[in-house]
């Protein structure tokens, strides 16, 4: 039991190595990488793997600035929160999470059937717009449309904003790297995290 264990922690640091470094973008492609590497079968889950990610990006960065940019970070997803409130927006992603690391983006999503108007609202705040577009996505046989919108703020940090559906504000998402639920913050919550505890982790 020990071997097995020992060659899943070394499939699961491989496999995070190759994403941190971007030879590989998806974690499934990395895990079936990594586990030819070593010619095994044992394949880690997303949760092992973005476990060895975030200690990667400890090594490599150093944990006090990785905190500082998360709280850099999240400061500037509340200022955009604030300003689209009432859309409902709501912060996902590695920066909800605590997981940030070099290259990451802030992920916010806001709902609404009128992205157009925000995308307008958006040219007024203080960010440049980059680019958008629509985007489809087929799950179990539902087909769900989405508008993307990519900003950049005045620190070049990178902030993706979803704009979905209203009907879908009630909607339970499953997080595909940890397998939990995808509560992230709401913009009151953000707020509290930032006065309180501004690095704090959200991990199952």
């Amino acid at each position: 039991m020990t071997g097995d264990y020992d060659i899943r922690n070394r499939v699961s640091r491989e496999a995070a190595t190759l994403l941190y470094f971007g030879a590989e973008k998806e974690y499934k492609q990395a895990k079936l990488k990594a586990a030819k590497t070593f010619r095994t079968h044992f394949l880690p889950n997303n949760r092992e793997i973005a476990i060895e990610l975030d200690k990667i990006a400890d090594e490599k960065e150093g944990s006090v600035r990785r905190k500082e940019q998360l709280i850099l970070m999240r400061q500037e997803a509340l200022k955009i929160m604030e300003f689209l409130n009432a859309y409902s927006p709501l912060l996902i992603g590695s920066v909800w999470r605590g997981t940030n690391r070099a290259g990451s983006d802030i992920d916010i999503t806001v709902y609404t059937d009128r992205p157009e108007r925000l995308l307008e609202q958006l040219k007024n705040f203080n960010t440049k717009i980059q680019r958008s577009h629509w985007t489809r996505v087929n799950k179990q046989g539902i087909t769900y449309m989405s508008y993307h919108i990519y900003v950049e703020t005045e620190s070049k940090n990178s902030i993706e904003i979803v704009v979905r559906n209203p009907d879908e504000i009630e909607k339970t998402r499953k997080c595909e790297i940890f397998g939990d639920e995808l509560k992230g913050l709401k913009t009151i919550e953000l707020k509290k995290v930032l006065k309180e505890n501004p690095t704090k982790q959200f991990l199952p």
